[in-house]
């Protein structure tokens, strides 16, 4: 299975970006967490038109790990990637994912793409996420990935799983 450019979607708390970490390591591949492209550190967010062209630069690199879900510009790194791994864990195993990780990391903005601030503005997002971007982001994977190599994780169990197998392949 080849993977040298892999977009890592989700929902918040899903787990994205210590797969990506993961991956990254495994895949020997550069990593970005696109939190920190996208905020400062104040969280000022970067203008869109700027957000987009600084994807853009990214998935021009030969070999990457990019992990966000930003839907206004997932089509940049959908039609660029060549694999694309789908974070679907359960609302309940997502706000466990947020909370535990604030209680590991506290608030703020740390090494190793910890970019943690929740907020209601979060904890509406990941309850809803399911019901309302999954649909768009599913969408969005079967448009601009189509043909490519797409993987559901739904638990993590079955992303421990999953990274284990392709470590014995490597």
């Amino acid at each position: 299975m080849q993977m040298n450019r892999v977009a890592v979607v989700g929902s918040g708390g899903s787990g994205k970006s210590h797969l990506a970490r993961e991956l990254g390591r495994l895949l020997n591949a550069p990593v970005t967490h696109l939190d920190a492209v996208f905020y400062d550190d104040e969280w000022n967010a970067l203008p869109p038109e700027k957000f987009e062209a600084a994807q853009r630069e990214l998935v021009a690199a030969p070999r990457w790990v990019i992990d966000g879900n930003y839907n206004s510009s997932l089509h940049v790194r959908l039609e660029a990637c060549d694999t694309v791994v789908m974070m679907d864990v359960s609302t309940p195993a997502a706000l466990w994912g947020i909370l535990s990780r604030q209680a590991r990391h506290g608030a703020g903005q740390h090494a190793q793409g910890v970019y943690n601030r929740i907020h209601w503005g979060v904890v509406r997002y990941v309850t809803s996420y399911r019901r309302k971007m999954r649909p768009q982001v599913v969408a969005k994977i079967h448009q601009y990935a189509a043909g490519k190599q797409v993987v559901f994780l739904t638990s993590r169990a079955k992303t421990r799983r999953w990274l284990e197998q392709l470590a014995a392949t490597r």
